[in-house]
Formats: structure tokens, C-alpha cells, sequence
């Protein structure tokens, strides 16, 4: 599995460009600000349906223009290849997967499987627990396909009892029954993940990082009680808050050193080996149990990491076995050794080498 072919139009300063990628190393060279990461922003969108840098999709819109457009060609085998498509216009966001609309972005991670390890990374480790779901979630899903229909029909059961909450309260006991059934489903396929993932986590993390950091998995209610329990136990406060409190959608992954929270203790150089670890050990896991090569994006990989720390990245991602694609500012960079194909960006455009 590996992005063979990628249009972009009207992405960010990109208005306009096609790339042709080996299933190696391809390395994206250009000043600050020529789009390199806007390119690979329109990588990782055409796997998630949504971009790792804003929550707001409009801002991805290229100034002046109606809709941004990413397309892209994915060969799965020498013989086999789908074609995928997502666009971002005024009115929302639509994505396509061999030529029909999807029901759901999942069917994009279906056929591509993409992480990006940039700058900002180290917030995995020093923010709150929406981006940890998020990552932990991506796994999941790729490891029990059907995670997505159990958290689908959560969301919209969660969605009808705080809507209930607001308006109608007494009512709220007709949806605890399936939300109770739907979250202990979730939490189950999360920790059963989370347990498989510990001896790649720890080997990531000791050759990256040298830390004893641990990853523990909670839940998002009290460990003494069934979710049905909590439930029960917190109405009064969700009637009061008008938001349900206990439950999946509030779980969090417990990123400790010594018993004190990881971003407490460490810099922010550590904090990103520490990401770059949970990054590794997700995709080691997902390759040796799914058999699935990845794509992985690097946005200025030598941002922030010194001598040391960055030897150590490059020998643990030197070792995955995946599509990789770099950015740098140099165009003679050789980090992860010789690219197979080379692009140079100026000012949104990409230029011929």
C-alpha cells in the first residue's frame, strides 16, 4: 500500500499541483512558507479526511477560491489501485473512494494508511486527550475494522442524551441502556489494543527517548463501576451541566515518568521522542499484526532534536518498513539516505528538478 500519484488545487498557497511518488523515500525540499507542508497536508488528507495542523476545514481553502480538491492514486499491489478524493468547499466536505462518494471518512483510512511526524508532535504528549483518542482511535479501527460502526452509532446515541439533557431530562434514562452497551464495546477494543501494543511501545521508547515512560489507557469513568453505574451515579451532574460526563468519549491515555504526568517532567525535545515513539510503535504494530505498509509524512524531522536525539530518530524510522516523505530545507538532505524522487517548492509550485 502506497500513495503512487497526488493532485492538489487550491490548497492553502498550493493553487496547483501533481506529483508522481515511488513507493520509497521521496524528499520535498523548498524555503519556509513554499508549501511543502501544505503538500504534505494533502497527503495525510486524502487518508484522514481532515488535516493534522487545523480542526477547521475552511482554512484550508486557498484564498479567493470556492474549494480546495486533493486526489490521489494508491496501489495496493502491482496490479491493483484506487483511486481516492476528498474536497472541501463553503458548504462542507465530500470524499470519494473508486469513484463513489463515502459513507464515511473511515473508508479513506481503509485504503490508505497514513501518520505524519512534525513539529508539533510533542503536543501528543503535553495537550489533552483528544489527540491521544484520536491516535489510539486510528489504530484501533485498522485492527477491528468494525471499531467504526461501534463508535459511529456511540456518537450518535451520546449526541440524542445530551440533546435530551437540554431540552427534555426526563427522558435522558432512554438512551443509557445502548450508550452503556456501545462504550463498554469501545473500551474493550481499546484496551485490547493498548495491550498489544506495549512491547512495541516499550522498545520505541527506550531506543528514542532512554525514559521508563509508561502508557496506560483510562477509561473515562471510574474503575469501579460498570459505565451503566457511572451513568447513573453522575446524573445529577449531567442534568445540571447539560453534557454527559462518564463514558469512551472522555477516555484519555496516561502518558507517565515515575508516576508524575509525562508533561510535567520532560522538555520539549524529549516530549517529541516520546511522540515519535507512540508514532513508531503504532506502525510496527499495525505492520507486523495487519500486514499493512504505511505512509508516513516527516515535516522538517530535524526541528528541535539535537545531535544525539536525532540519530536516534533516523535509526528507529530507517527501520520501518514504509513509503516515506520528507521535507526539508535543503535539498542535498540525506537523512534517511538517497531519495528515489526528489520535488523543489517555491511559493506553492512544484518546480522541476
Amino acid at each position: 500500500m502506497s500513495l503512487s500519484e497526488i493532485t492538489v488545487s487550491n490548497l492553502r498557497c498550493i493553487e496547483h499541483a501533481e506529483l508522481h511518488l515511488p513507493a520509497g523515500l521521496t524528499l520535498i525540499h523548498g524555503g519556509n512558507g513554499s508549501g511543502k507542508t501544505s503538500l504534505l497536508e494533502g497527503m495525510f488528507i486524502l487518508g484522514r479526511g481532515r488535516s493534522f495542523r487545523t480542526r477547521n476545514s475552511a482554512r484550508l481553502i486557498r484564498r479567493g477560491q470556492a474549494h480546495m480538491r486533493v486526489t490521489g492514486l494508491v496501489s495496493r499491489s502491482e496490479a491493483e489501485a484506487v483511486r481516492v478524493g476528498f474536497e472541501v468547499s463553503r458548504a462542507g466536505t465530500t470524499a470519494r473512494v473508486g469513484g463513489r462518494p463515502a459513507e464515511t471518512l473511515a473508508e479513506l483510512s481503509q485504503v490508505l494508511a497514513v501518520q505524519v511526524i512534525e513539529p508539533g508532535i510533542h503536543r501528543l504528549v503535553e495537550e489533552g486527550g483528544y489527540r491521544r483518542r484520536r491516535w489510539l482511535d486510528w489504530a484501533v479501527f485498522h485492527v477491528e475494522p468494525q471499531f467504526v460502526d461501534l463508535w459511529l452509532r456511540y456518537t450518535r446515541v451520546l449526541k440524542q442524551r445530551n440533546a435530551a439533557l437540554k431540552t427534555q431530562a426526563a427522558t435522558v434514562g432512554v438512551w443509557d441502556a445502548d450508550l452503556a452497551r456501545l462504550g463498554e464495546s469501545i473500551t474493550a477494543a481499546r484496551r485490547r489494543l493498548m495491550e498489544r501494543l506495549q512491547p512495541y511501545w516499550h522498545t520505541a521508547v527506550t531506543a528514542l527517548s532512554g525514559l521508563e515512560v509508561e502508557l496506560h489507557y483510562v477509561r473515562g469513568w471510574g474503575q469501579e463501576h460498570t459505565l451503566a453505574e457511572a451513568l447513573a451515579a453522575s446524573r445529577a451532574t449531567d442534568e445540571l451541566r447539560r453534557q454527559t460526563h462518564a463514558g469512551p468519549h472522555r477516555a484519555d491515555i496516561a502518558v507517565r515518568l515515575h508516576g508524575r504526568a509525562a508533561r510535567d517532567v520532560l522538555s520539549r525535545g524529549q516530549q517529541k521522542l516520546v511522540a515519535v515513539a507512540m508514532t513508531v510503535a503504532q506502525l510496527r504494530l499495525l505492520q507486523d499484526v495487519m500486514e499493512i505498509t504505511p505512509t508516513l509524512l516527516l515535516d522538517d524531522p530535524a526541528a528541535e532534536l539535537d545531535g544525539e536525539r536525532l540519530q536516534r530518530f533516523i535509526d528507529e524510522v530507517a527501520t520501518l518498513r514504509c513509503q516515506l516523505v520528507v521535507t526539508s530545507l535543503h535539498s542535498e538532505s540525506q537523512l534517511f539516505g538517497a531519495p528515489e524522487s526528489t520535488f523543489h517548492m517555491d511559493a506553492g509550485r512544484v518546480l522541476p528538478i
